[in-house]
């Protein structure tokens, strides 16, 4: 069992498609992961050697932030934009959407299901 990053990455995926399990790392990555560690794509998880297992290991831990790291990362930025107030601190506080989309229709993911408000629908125009 291949342990990357504290996640066992399953066993009967190629290599290049379990590496997605990492967080972090897509199919691009994964590729140029591979590539670097000179690791065929193509092989199972289960058919890897400690050997390259430790260079994939190695790889991610040199050039790449995944899992914790990132995750921390991106934690601390959204942290920090909403310390100094910036708008996309703001929106993430909120939880609204940050990167500009509408929120009078749509954005329901981000606003929770429906809450009715009374009085709220069109009255029809008198004759």
């Amino acid at each position: 069992m291949a342990r990357i990053a504290g996640v066992d990455l399953p066993r009967a995926k190629r290599v290049d498609i379990a590496l997605r399990y990492l967080y972090g790392i897509g199919p691009t990555r994964a590729v140029e992961v591979l590539n670097q560690a000179q690791v065929n794509p193509a092989i199972r998880v289960k058919d890897l050697s400690e050997t390259e297992v430790a260079r994939i290991r190695a790889v991610l831990d040199r050039d790449y932030k995944v899992e914790g790291d990132l995750r921390r990362e991106i934690a601390m930025n959204i942290k920090r934009m909403q310390e100094i107030g910036a708008y996309r601190g703001l929106r993430h506080r909120r939880n609204l959407p940050v990167r500009g989309q509408r929120t009078r229709t749509n954005a329901r993911t981000k606003r929770g299901s429906r809450k009715t408000v009374a009085g709220r629908k069109r009255s029809k125009a008198k004759k």
